[in-house]
């Protein structure tokens, strides 16, 4: 029987000893036996940039830019401190940038932080400038050391000495204290270009710097009440207790006031730390050099820790900016003691607040890049900068009207007067959702994808049915615009 060529090589190929697919060695190489590739934990730089959110320049280095996405996410962060702020007492005030070195002097910056901090100098005279002799003869070089002092500044690094300016301005009585400032103010701290990273360290930020000048018997009360106060907002972002507290003692060097206002100082945030139930540790020597703090600390994606909220108790500028408010009995007020006796009680003096500098947030583009990172990029709806989306099914003119009205009142918008211009009440209302419209003549499928993939909360989508109803379609539901307006904002306000 003569076999065909094809029936010859298959009984070629079975005569021969069968060989393994693959020998054990190369088993272990296959691609489907590998772990799968362990992610990289989320970077607030890149994700930063994929959702345009900040950018940085060679021209301002350590001074992000904050793009429209990442200003709304800053700005619902300082305005939902602002809210709390009447919660908790505080008045929120705006001080200058620069002050004149004479101020850094007296506050003790000068001496003790002058290396991080950027100096300014203004226009000479036009005296200086003409030369030591001006047109009617008079020696100006006597006035050399004065102009020099007239036309040095400092960039501020912190607001306190302002404060300090603001209390020292009007005469207090103890009825009055606690007296509470707080300010978003941009500050300038000259780090060292090598240290600079992202938005976690960085030359100008901002900070919710607030200061509070109180009794010495509300000391500890007033920490209670920003240990809560941090509390709060950490739930709030979603942060929970994944913090730890650390107290930063006495530098060894660069420090003002005596050893034993130091050990008041310490005692007195050691009884309040012990009070607020949460473990603590001691961070020897890494106080500020005016004060003992309570620092609150978070881990980014790396595990990498950062200070964020801060709680600092400050003996010594009060001194230094002689700061004081009238009480009976001013030696025991002074020591945080009371008395029953009438006489003592009948005397009143001058006795030294307490200053106690507290940031919740710390520096917002600190906590910022931390929120990125915890976050993962997926915000939560309050703070995502892109709330809500409205897609068109086709590019009809109802339909895309209909979707206009629809932004419009999720927006606040209303509507203009014959003459082009809005009427005057309709300038107020507006809610501060983030509602864009994509009314692209494309599939409504590649919209729907494209809109969860850049990141929107809600996906509302508008067809002929809906122009025709005057509703809005959220998956399978169907709303009023009113209704999904209402909605949109419990979502906010229930910080979801």
């Amino acid at each position: 029987m003569i076999r065909s060529r094809t029936s010859r090589l298959a009984a070629a190929a079975l005569s021969r000893p069968r060989r393994q697919w693959t020998c054990p060695a190369c088993l272990s190489k296959r691609q489907y036996s590998k772990q799968p590739e362990k992610r990289e934990p989320p970077d607030h730089r890149k994700l930063g940039h994929q959702q345009e959110l900040f950018m940085t320049s060679v021209y301002s280095p350590g001074s992000p830019i904050f793009l429209p996405n990442g200003a709304r996410i800053f700005n619902r962060l300082v305005d939902f401190l602002r809210k709390q702020y009447v919660r908790y007492g505080f008045q929120e005030v705006i001080t200058p940038t620069i002050y004149k070195k004479s101020l850094w002097a007296k506050s003790g910056h000068l001496e003790n932080y002058a290396e991080d901090m950027y100096a300014v100098t203004g226009n000479k005279r036009a005296s200086d400038l003409e030369g030591a002799t001006g047109c009617c003869g008079t020696d100006h070089a006597k006035d050399e050391a004065a102009a020099e002092e007239e036309d040095d500044y400092g960039l501020k690094p912190m607001n306190c000495p302002g404060h300090c300016l603001i209390f020292a301005s009007k005469l207090h009585s103890y009825r009055d204290l606690p007296v509470r400032y707080a300010d978003f103010s941009p500050l300038h701290r000259n780090e060292i270009s090598g240290a600079l990273s992202g938005l976690t360290r960085v030359r100008r930020f901002h900070q919710d710097d607030g200061h509070i000048f109180c009794r010495p018997s509300q000391v500890e009360g007033e920490i209670k009440k920003t240990l809560d106060f941090v509390k709060t907002v950490y739930s709030v972002l979603r942060l929970g207790v994944s913090y730890r507290l650390a107290l930063s003692t006495r530098p060894k060097d660069h420090y003002i006031g005596t050893e034993e206002e130091w050990a008041r100082a310490e005692d007195s945030l050691k009884r309040a730390l012990d009070a607020s139930g949460m473990e603590w540790t001691v961070n020897e020597g890494d106080g500020a050099f005016y004060g003992p703090k309570i620092d609150i600390v978070l881990k980014d994606s790396e595990g990498k820790e950062h200070q964020t909220a801060t709680i600092q108790l400050d003996f010594q500028l009060p001194k230094r900016f002689e700061l004081e408010y009238q009480a009976p009995a001013p030696e025991y007020e002074a020591r945080g003691e009371t008395t029953d006796d009438p006489e003592l009680l009948a005397h009143y003096g001058p006795v030294r607040p307490v200053m106690i500098h507290r940031a919740v947030l710390g520096s917002v583009e600190r906590l910022l890049a931390l929120l990125i990172e915890n976050y993962d990029g997926k915000w939560p709806f309050w703070l995502n900068p892109k709330q809500a989306i409205i897609l068109t099914v086709n590019t009809s003119d109802p339909v895309i009207e209909w979707a206009d009205e629809v932004r419009n009142i999720l927006l606040g918008n209303k509507k203009l007067e014959a003459d082009g211009l809005p009427a005057l009440e309709s300038l107020s209302g507006q809610t501060g959702l983030a509602v864009d419209m994509d009314t692209t003549a494309r599939s409504l499928g590649t919209k729907i994808r494209e809109a969860h993939a850049s990141g929107y909360g809600l996906v509302l989508v508008v067809g002929e049915q809906d122009a025709k109803n005057q509703q809005v379609s959220l998956g399978k539901e169907r709303l009023g615009p009113l209704e999904m307006r209402d909605r949109m904002l419990r979502m906010v306000d229930t910080f979801e």
